[in-house]
């Protein structure tokens, strides 16, 4: 009975997140024509027609699963589509990223049915650790392979094979996760144990402290040769978070802030790009016509949104370059206003509770690690993005999950959610075997 009842709030909410974003596709539409779009109906279709088979996979894959995640997910993924539509209209470009975003969705939406129903079991990933670990970490440094990587606005975090772009960086997220998790299931009672102490942190063998300075030197040669601050901040995040959780270790968290700050001081001191970054986020009026132009555009923007927002249609967020990706947030906080970035926020806040609340229900050490480090990414880089368009801290390259134009970052994150599902499911099965 409460299978079904998961199941049809599931539905509910799907539709329910349907109305809104058709509803914001209509204002859109109706301030850039004044009239009802003709392609609604086929507009309706697909939306509600992927997420809906999203639905019927999780009946049929996972129908103890958490249900609230995939609705959440569904939403933000629409709204972010609405916008790019918008943006491409507003810039008289019948040939944009729309339509490749839809297309994106649809594989997106492919790749989390095809997770659900090839990782039956998410512990069975664990014997795979080290293939699963080396594999991520070949993904993070792809691009800084000679004729295959490719630098695109400064950050050299993509990888060309023929006609075919993708950031690898975003699938060795996942991969990492799942082998941080693994490792640490195995080494948490020896990380646990304090052999010695400096000043008044106690640390453990200083050859288990290895895999730290590891995940610390893969992160700085990230922030150095790809020049992407945001995920190289992702990574060791990550790592940091899940040591943390593994141990129950505050200490950890010390020596990683340390370790990172030390990094980060360094590269800013001695590598432009860096130095670039740090300048323009701490005064982007210095040059507001050329370096600082998209973070002081950023900010007009959430000026002119105010409280309500100008209206979906009714901005001028072309104004700031790459708004699909980068400052997709900035776009939905003009037209939106502060009610509409706070509802996002709010989106983020319940996916966020949803995945820790399904680490939290599980007894199994390694899906409840796996459960905090994917939960963790998609906070984090939530942060990160929204944190740089904010000024809060210096902009990075990373995307809005499930909002921004991407398909490297749609499909990993569909991925992510389906492997959530899956730990979901098992740890209902186990409670009802109970």
């Amino acid at each position: 009975m409460q299978r079904i009842v998961r199941r049809n709030t599931e539905l509910g909410l799907i539709l329910l997140g349907t109305l809104v974003t058709v509803g914001a596709y209509l204002l859109a539409s109706l301030a850039e024509e004044s009239q009802i779009p003709a392609n609604i109906g086929p507009f309706l279709g697909v939306v509600l027609g992927l997420q809906l088979a999203a639905h019927i996979a999780i009946r049929r894959l996972a129908p103890d699963a958490d249900g609230t995640l995939v609705p959440i997910a569904g939403l933000l993924n629409g709204l972010g589509y609405v916008f790019i539509v918008r943006l491409d209209e507003a810039a008289a470009d019948p040939e944009g990223l729309a339509g490749l975003q839809a297309g994106w969705a649809a594989v997106g939406i492919l790749a989390f049915v095809g997770t659900l129903l090839f990782v039956r079991r998410v512990r069975d990933l664990e014997a795979y650790r080290w293939t699963i670990g080396f594999a991520g970490i070949a993904l993070l440094l792809l691009p800084l392979v000679p004729g295959v990587g490719r630098t695109i606005n400064g950050a050299k975090i993509w990888v060309g094979i023929g006609p075919v772009s993708f950031q690898p960086g975003e699938f060795a997220k996942i991969l990492l996760a799942l082998f941080f998790a693994s490792y640490l299931v195995e080494k948490r009672e020896l990380l646990a144990v304090s052999r010695h102490r400096l000043g008044p942190i106690a640390l453990p063998d200083l050859k288990h402290l290895g895999p730290v300075l590891l995940a610390w030197g893969v992160s700085l040669v990230v922030m150095v040769s790809e020049k992407d601050l945001g995920s190289s901040l992702l990574f060791f995040a990550l790592f940091v978070a899940l040591l943390w959780v593994a141990t129950e270790r505050a200490s950890y968290l010390i020596v990683g802030a340390v370790l990172f700050g030390a990094g980060s001081l360094f590269a800013q001191a001695q590598f432009n790009h860096v130095q670039d970054r740090v300048e323009i986020w701490l005064d982007p009026w210095e040059d507001p016509k050329d370096d600082g132009y998209q973070i002081v555009e950023a900010q007009f923007a959430f000026a002119a949104g105010g409280v309500s927002g100008t209206g979906i249609g009714l901005g001028s967020p072309t104004r700031i370059p790459y708004s699909e990706t980068d400052f997709i947030f900035a776009a939905i906080g003009e037209e939106l206003g502060l009610f509409g970035a706070t509802g996002v926020l709010i989106a983020f806040l319940l996916m966020i509770g949803a995945g820790l609340r399904i680490a939290l229900r599980t007894a199994v050490p390694f899906e409840r690690l796996l459960a905090t480090g994917l939960t963790v990414l998609l906070g984090v880089q939530t942060f990160i993005i929204i944190a740089g368009v904010t000024r809060v801290l210096p902009l990075t390259g990373v995307t809005l999950p499930f909002v921004s134009y991407g398909g490297s970052s749609l499909i990993a994150n569909y991925v992510l959610l389906a492997l959530l599902l899956r730990i979901s499911d098992d740890t209902s099965h186990r409670e009802v075997g109970r």
